[in-house]
């Protein structure tokens, strides 16, 4: 599509974007809270606004790598115009509602690339796929649960190592200190690698239209407005998902939520710095799992957390046939 996309249809779909990015935020806030929230650390109306400061102050602490991911990894950025960013911004946003109103916890961010997938291949076919970006994404679907599951045990079995000379009252008080910590850290995580991804799709919106010149960048103002939108989105809160990761998984104790946040927030730091947009509800439910299972395996309620998984499976096809419909009926009113 040439650079002739009149204003009002921009700011339009900028407006739907920041919209996403605010769903985002409004589905994602479980992942920054439930585990301290469920501890009872801190109650679910104070964690919110704990979790949102993080989120938005993000962009001081990364770079901006997981956005030219998105805007230029998973699709050939030339054919993107304004119906497959509507079509992609549709898909993920349909899918985000789904699975909030049935509280289950499923990633946004596979949504959103799902949707992109779903946009380009409606217009161009299978070859508008950026395979060599897609491939590490989709490795990452399956590694960063993992990596939060084995971090989180190591973790627990340290802590567990060095507490074993204090009594319980004085670990479930530490840990209630510490938690605070490890809750910020799993938040700035969150709010580097899930805000990016709308930035990325800004971007690309702009850069389609001729508005970024020959080179692809980040303008600051989408920096701002992106972690804005999702900030406040995490002070909507996100009640139905938050009871599913914070207290049908598997009970948690203050060390224990330590321990998934922090290892968590590790996978997530890694992953941003490397510029792979991964999941962070897949990495903190990874975590949480893994905490459960140090205990014992039949702490995990094993049956939650396969469902979970089947939504995993099912969102980037999902979204992507939502996608695909939209770009459709689009074209079809044109």
């Amino acid at each position: 599509m040439d650079a002739t996309l009149g204003l009002p249809v921009l700011v339009g779909l900028i407006a739907v974007a920041l919209l996403f990015d605010f769903l985002n935020g409004l589905h994602d806030a479980a992942n920054s809270i439930a585990t301290i929230v469920s501890t009872r650390v801190l109650r679910p109306q104070y964690a919110v606004f704990w979790a949102a400061f993080f989120n938005f102050v993000a962009f001081l602490v990364f770079g901006l790598h997981v956005a030219n991911t998105i805007g230029t990894g998973i699709i050939e950025p030339h054919i993107i115009d304004a119906q497959v960013i509507f079509a992609a911004l549709t898909g993920a946003i349909v899918w985000n509602l789904i699975t909030w109103g049935l509280g289950i916890p499923s990633s946004s961010s596979h949504a959103l690339i799902g949707g992109l997938l779903g946009g380009g291949m409606a217009k161009g076919g299978l070859s508008v796929a950026v395979w060599g970006g897609l491939s590490k994404t989709l490795l990452a679907i399956v590694l960063s649960p993992v990596v939060g599951f084995v971090l989180a045990l190591v973790l627990v079995g340290i802590v567990s190592w060095l507490s074993v000379r204090s009594t319980p009252f004085a670990v479930d008080r530490a840990f209630r200190t510490l938690q605070f910590f490890s809750a910020s850290l799993y938040s700035l995580g969150h709010g580097g690698n899930d805000a990016q991804k709308t930035m990325g799709i800004i971007a690309v919106l702009l850069f389609s239209q001729g508005y970024l010149g020959d080179h692809f960048e980040i303008p600051f103002w989408v920096v701002l407005a992106c972690q804005s939108a999702m900030a406040l989105g995490t002070l909507m809160g996100g009640w139905r998902i938050v009871r599913t990761m914070g207290l049908r998984i598997t009970k948690l104790t203050p060390m224990q939520g330590f321990c998934a946040e922090t290892g968590g927030a590790a996978t997530l730091f890694t992953a941003t710095f490397l510029g792979v947009p991964v999941s962070t509800t897949h990495t903190i439910t990874g975590a949480i799992v893994g905490v459960g299972a140090a205990r014992r395996l039949s702490a995990v309620r094993w049956n939650v957390a396969s469902s979970i998984v089947y939504a995993w499976v099912i969102t980037i096809p999902a979204s992507a046939i939502v996608a695909a419909l939209a770009y459709w009926a689009v074209s079809f009113v044109k």
